[in-house]
């Protein structure tokens, strides 16, 4: 793994005797003391992420919102300054580049955060896109980290050592604080299905705040979480995952996520075709299922009705919190819908599965 790249965590991950594995390009921790202990803490008490392998692309200029506008499909016209929005990102074809989170900094500024193997190819595709645009588009990436604090004591714990009242920040909105001192962006956001936080820091104050988040939230139950029970919680969440869910040849219309696509706002990119796909109807869809017959599904598995097959699983795992065996497949649109009878293809046998509502888990408020 000599040319992967590391996080400014990655020695803590291997004091913490974290299994490293390659991710992206990245050597990340997969998990630390297992998987289900890991997500089971992010559900009952609080879990802690190394996210600094993720992009940040800043964007600054007086075209800013016109041209972040045109490359992402929902709105960000109607943000207000210190508000997060959720988007895909799209090809003229209606193919997703990725998707990504926009922050608003100001009416010309806004900081965008992408997947982390998507990272050079999405600075490329934001390059090619700024020609003509009065904007200055620079990737971040190696001067930040970010450290995502999830679950139900998350803002108990990091509002001890938080100088912003955490409980004035709602859901998908930022501020500007101090962690232990240190300057830092603070949003209410996650991956997770939980309430939580995620900081943007300096790459070099990475690591005190990491130890000083730890350190204050030994008694509360914080544990460290790796790659692998962050997948099954976003899982239980139904939150997509580029490359599974979104891909260049999967729509964000195909992946169910028709409310982030705004047709009204104007022209973007990929609008036209996904228009098309809108009216049309799409052929294929994301759909929830659980496994009826043992098994676990994993990705790209093919989904079958009365031994015809009909998809692709997208993703699969034992899901910890609903003690079932869960997955996502994109089907055929007609086999979509919950209360469906499949079957799962398993090392050469169909083992029967049900199309259920999704999310598959959402928290108590």
């Amino acid at each position: 793994m000599a040319d992967l790249k590391r996080t400014p965590l990655y020695e803590l991950h291997v004091q913490a005797g974290a299994k490293i594995v390659d991710f992206g390009g990245w050597e990340m921790p997969v998990q630390y003391k297992g998987i289900i202990e890991e997500h089971n803490a992010c559900r009952t008490a609080a879990g802690i992420f190394d996210v600094s392998h993720m992009g940040e692309i800043d964007v600054k200029g007086p075209d800013a919102l016109t041209y972040v506008n045109r490359l992402i499909t929902n709105n960000a016209a109607n943000m207000a300054v210190k508000q997060c929005l959720y988007s895909p990102m799209c090809y003229a074809d209606g193919g997703v580049v990725d998707d990504l989170l926009v922050y608003k900094m100001a009416d010309d500024h806004f900081f965008i955060i992408v997947n982390a193997a998507n990272t050079d190819k999405d600075f490329e595709w934001f390059t090619q896109n700024a020609a003509g645009m009065n904007v200055q588009v620079d990737n971040i990436s190696p001067q930040t980290a970010q450290i995502a604090v999830q679950g139900p004591k998350a803002a108990g714990i990091l509002q001890k050592i938080t100088d912003i009242d955490l409980s004035a920040i709602k859901y998908y909105w930022f501020d500007y604080g101090k962690v232990d001192g240190i300057d830092s962006i603070i949003s209410r956001t996650g991956y997770t299905g939980e309430d939580g936080f995620e900081i943007y820091v300096n790459s070099a104050s990475a690591v005190q705040i990491w130890e000083k988040t730890m350190a204050t939230g030994k008694g509360e139950g914080l544990a460290p979480v790796g790659l692998g029970a962050r997948d099954t919680l976003r899982l239980e969440a139904r939150l997509p995952l580029y490359g599974h869910e979104l891909s260049r040849d999967i729509s964000p219309l195909e992946a169910g996520l028709d409310i982030f696509v705004k047709f009204d706002k104007g022209d973007f990119n990929g609008r036209a075709a996904l228009l098309q796909q809108k009216e049309n109807g799409v052929s294929r869809k994301l759909a929830g299922f659980e496994m009826v017959g043992r098994g676990i599904a994993r990705s790209h598995y093919p989904v079958t009705k009365d031994s015809l097959e009909i998809g692709r699983v997208t993703s699969g795992s034992f899901a910890p919190t609903l003690n079932k065996n869960i997955g996502l497949a994109l089907v055929q649109t007609e086999y979509a819908a919950p209360g469906t009878d499949l079957a799962i293809e398993i090392r050469g046998r169909a083992i029967p599965a049900k199309v259920v509502k999704t999310p598959f888990y959402v928290r108590s408020k």
